[in-house]
């Protein structure tokens, strides 16, 4: 930066305006509109003064929220002339450039910037004869300039070609010819006048130069579009005659070549679509086959070849975007925020598909939606719930009648780029059949190294998948195939707890529904402890979708008060709650129940979370027969018969008559019979149930357990540890045995669950008995009559009543 020289300096504080793509010189008028935030305020603080602000440019003009660095340090101090509100938040302005400044300091940055500035004295340049010949050079160069290239009005031209003054003339050329902001900064850092006037002669001279050369190309150009225009009009001669003749299929093959000359398609598309339309131009008018190959080719031109959604990778945005649409799931957004901090270094999205997994409602789909607006992306969604047919992946092929598009590419075109958000839902209930399998089409749209050349069945030409960010959300694992399961990276989105579901209520889904029923907001108040008792009492699942639902209910119950009794307000109590929603629906009952002699408390894990799993043993004197009911599935029944051969193996030590499998019929029982039911992880709880029922010792209906038995009694780890927990928890279980090796996963249960519950980690059957038996079996055989002591009813043994909805499998 050029120091000035025998310049007088005046110190000044001024608000400052930064500029992007624009600069403003001394002796300038310019006319720019004002949107942001701390440029309005800059502005009031100007006009609030003497009028006066500094006009600086930005040194990159994508910056949103420029920062002292992002600024030049030599701008322009100009005089406001108008203001003018425009519709919206902006402000168009008239300002006239008075001198040049220099930053020294930027003194304050909210909520405008204003800085130190040392303001440049205009001083008038003493006559001299070298003065004389440059300002003689400047206006030749200048004239020359415009004549050359044309772009300068002839009253511009001459209004500059009237002025003496070096540093003025030298501001005007600058402000007329130079179109680049480098450029312009560079002479407005110069502050010696003639210096100045000599280095704008010197871009004169250049520019001059390159308008001769432009001159020449564009004689070029002219002459290549008269020759097109002689072919347009002969076209258009052509399409006259035959539209004459009542030849319109003519006149379309015409529009469709000139949208297929524009469509930048790749080779291969292209040559197909050129062959299908000289097809289509020899077709007999009437032909049936018009109609197919005339949508063909349109499907051709209609896809977004080359269009592409610029990515917003700003990580500060995408955070801020992830925590407005969601509470909680922080290892999710976190994840997320990962994986695009990747890109960006990366410079490309290519990378693992995303697939997120967990119950229904707990925000696969809306996270898929955030990141596609945090992204600046299009969104496009397709189910695969139930999908049977490979032909709805990779569509149908030409041959056949009414054949279409798959879903990829149909989604494409209605994305229309090439470059979306891909949210593939329910990828776990894919299905096959005689049709094919859908899962092995999808090998090649998931997998980054061979998508950029998918073949859709219809289209029969490679386009690029590889810019399209897919993310899938299924329910489980188990059901998908390992090949597909391999190409994408698991996101565990568990379910919540809660006090996450008092957060998400208060956040988002009461305000949501006030809004979706046309109320005013805050309109309908419900406190924390009411909202816990609607969750506590009317929802029963991992998400928040049937939340969501209640609290509509509440809110349409609301505005029918409101109507009724004239008020603007309803404050949701208790009692209104029960009137509104009847009696709750589910009872959470504290530990403190009395023992039960073969019962005892097991968890489940489902596809909408965990639950809780009660398992009933009596024993009846008979000839050793093992009844297992309850719906269960084989993996659940081999647990049984292992529990069995643990406690027969183990009989004389836990007190339990060594022939009891000679006498004694066994009957093992897990209600809610028509709920299919499987797992290996009441393992455990069956053989606690089995010793209790045997030996007449009350288990603790307090205590929950979940693990796998072996036949030395060896307590193995399960899976959903976090979603067991949480519905321990919400039956208000204080107690929990869980398999050694699962200690690791506790990481991931929330605090406040695990400091409600007692953890006992086991690692076999000794420890599991100990805690949930209310006294110790002794060595020895028991008395046959307490071992056929009845089993109490199912309604005392409930630690949950649980209402009369049929819920979904259940996986202990």
């Amino acid at each position: 930066m050029a120091k000035p020289r025998k310049k007088r300096m005046e110190p000044v504080s001024l608000p400052m305006l930064p500029l992007r793509g624009l600069m403003i010189f001394p002796h300038m008028v310019l006319h720019f509109d004002v949107g942001r935030k701390k440029s309005i305020a800059a502005l009031e603080q100007a006009m609030m003064g003497d009028q006066r602000i500094f006009l600086v440019a930005q040194r990159d003009m994508d910056v949103d929220d420029p920062t002292v660095e992002d600024i030049y340090h030599v701008g322009t101090i100009a005089a406001v002339k108008q203001v003018l509100k425009l519709p919206g938040d902006n402000i168009r302005l008239l300002v006239e450039g008075k001198s040049r400044a220099i930053l020294r300091a930027v003194t304050q940055e909210e909520p405008y910037f204003e800085g130190a500035l040392d303001e440049l004295i205009p001083q008038a340049t003493p006559v001299s004869i070298e003065t004389d010949a440059l300002l003689r050079t400047a206006h030749t160069y200048f004239e020359e300039y415009c004549k050359m290239s044309g772009r300068v009005a002839s009253e511009t031209m001459q209004s500059v070609m009237e002025i003496e003054d070096p540093g003025q003339l030298a501001d005007v050329i600058a402000a007329n010819v130079l179109t680049k902001v480098d450029d312009r900064q560079q002479v407005l850092e110069e502050f010696d006048d003639l210096q100045r006037l000599e280095a704008v002669c010197a871009i004169l001279v250049r520019e001059t130069e390159l308008a001769g050369v432009e001159k020449k190309v564009q004689a070029r150009v002219r002459k290549q579009i008269e020759q097109n225009q002689k072919d347009y009009f002969l076209r258009e001669q052509i399409k006259a005659i035959q539209t004459e003749l009542g030849d319109k299929d003519a006149t379309d093959v015409e529009d469709l070549r000139e949208r297929l000359a524009k469509t930048p398609m790749n080779d291969e598309a292209r040559d197909r679509a050129a062959r299908e339309l000289d097809r289509l131009s020899r077709m007999a008018p009437g032909s049936p086959e018009i109609g197919v190959s005339r949508t063909y080719i349109e499907w051709l031109l209609d896809l977004p070849w080359g269009k592409l959604t610029p990515d917003n990778l700003d990580l500060k945005r995408a955070r801020r975007v992830l925590a407005e649409d969601h509470y909680g799931l922080e290892e999710v957004k976190e994840r997320v925020i990962e994986y695009l901090a990747v890109c960006r270094i990366k410079n490309n999205m290519k990378g693992p598909v995303l697939c997120f997994v967990g119950p229904p409602g707990v925000g696969k789909t809306s996270v898929a939606r955030s990141i596609a607006r945090a992204l600046g992306r299009k969104f496009v969604q397709v189910s695969l719930g139930g999908v049977r047919d490979e032909a709805e992946i990779r569509g149908h092929r030409r041959t056949y009648i009414g054949a279409i598009p798959g879903r990829i590419i149909s989604s494409i075109k209605q994305a229309g780029t090439m470059n979306p958000v891909f949210l593939f839902d329910e990828i776990d209930k894919m299905a096959s059949d005689v049709r094919g399998d859908p899962a092995s089409a999808m090998l090649e749209v998931l997998d980054s190294a061979q998508n950029d050349t998918f073949r859709d069945h219809y289209i029969e030409a490679p386009f690029d998948l590889s810019g399209v960010m897919f993310i899938t959300t299924a329910n489980s694992v188990d059901t998908i195939p390992r090949p597909l399961l391999d190409r994408m990276e698991l996101i565990e989105v568990s379910g919540y707890t809660e006090d996450e579901k008092l957060n998400i209520a208060k956040r988002h889904l009461l305000p949501a529904q006030i809004k979706e029923h046309g109320l005013a907001p805050r309109s309908v108040r419900i406190s924390d402890k009411v909202m816990r008792s609607l969750i506590r009492g009317y929802t029963l699942e991992a998400g928040v979708r049937r939340l969501q639902r209640t609290i509509g209910k509440v809110v349409r119950k609301s505005a029918v008060e409101m109507l009724d009794e004239g008020i603007e307000t309803v404050v949701v109590t208790a009692e209104k709650l029960t009137q509104f929603l009847g009696a709750p629906r589910y009872h959470y009952e504290k530990a403190g129940k009395k023992p039960e002699v073969g019962v005892v408390n097991g968890l489940a894990y489902t596809v909408v979370g965990g639950d809780t799993l009660q398992i009933e043993t009596t024993t009846m004197p008979g000839t050793g027969a093992l009844e297992l009911t309850g719906s269960l599935g084989d993996v659940m029944k081999e647990s049984a018969r292992a529990a069995k051969s643990y406690v027969r193996a183990h009989a004389s030590e836990l007190g339990i008559d060594p022939d009891f499998y000679k006498t004694l019929d066994i009957h093992i029982h897990v209600p809610e019979g028509a709920v299919p039911k499987d797992g290996p992880s009441a393992g455990v709880t069956m053989t606690t149930a089995l010793v209790s029922a045997l030996t007449g010792i009350p288990v603790r209906q307090n205590v929950a357990m979940t693990g796998e038995i072996t036949l030395r009694g060896r307590v193995l780890p399960i899976g959903g540890l976090k979603e067991k927990l949480l519905a321990a928890h919400r039956a208000g279980i204080d107690t929990v045995l869980i398999p050694r090796e699962n200690v690791k996963d506790l990481e991931e249960v929330p605090e406040n669950v695990k400091n409600a519950i007692t953890i006992i980690p086991a690692e076999d059957v000794h420890t599991v008995l100990s805690t949930a038996l209310c006294e110790k079996p002794k060595p020895g055989a028991k008395a046959a009559e307490k071992a056929k002591q009845d089993v109490p009813s199912g309604e005392e043994a409930s630690v949950m009543v649980q209402n009369t909805d049929v819920p979904p499998s259940l996986h202990a």
